[in-house]
């Protein structure tokens, strides 16, 4: 887990941005990847149990979080074949970002990181990073699961 200072929260001490992400190697060309994350109906597949109520388009997701909350997210922006932001569709309990970066290692191995990065407090920081951890964890190795099948 990684935090990342901001010129605020260097200004007034309070760095609250924390930034947890996971990396996989896919055997897969970057262009596969890029395309599968670039569509949200392709997200579900990605999800660990404890989600439900999934909707989705191309562009938007909903679900619910069981015993939490729910959740919409929207893609914020597409770079081909290099980055996916996706962000909160409506306002969450905190300000986060979820993103994909991409790069081709070689002509068909791509390594793929996905990072959250929220502006938790030091009591929300306790209860998240350990689920949120585990979620890039999950998400990176269904990724693989699912396009190298």
């Amino acid at each position: 887990m990684a935090t990342r200072s901001s010129k605020l929260g260097a200004q007034n001490g309070i760095n609250r941005m924390t930034a947890i992400e996971s990396k996989n190697s896919i055997n897969q060309p970057i262009e596969i990847v890029f395309k599968f994350l670039a569509d949200f109906n392709n997200h579900e597949r990605l999800m660990p149990p404890n989600i439900s109520d999934w909707k989705s388009t191309a562009d938007e997701a909903s679900f619910s979080i069981q015993q939490m909350a729910k959740l919409a997210l929207k893609m914020q922006s597409r770079t081909a074949h290099d980055t996916i932001i996706m962000v909160p569709a409506e306002k969450p309990p905190f300000d986060l970002t979820l993103s994909w970066k991409l790069r081709a290692i070689t002509p068909i191995t791509t390594e793929a990181t996905f990072t959250i990065t929220a502006d938790l407090n030091m009591m929300m920081k306790m209860v998240a990073a350990g689920p949120l951890k585990k979620l890039t964890d999950f998400q990176t190795t269904k990724l693989q699961e699912e396009l190298e099948r």
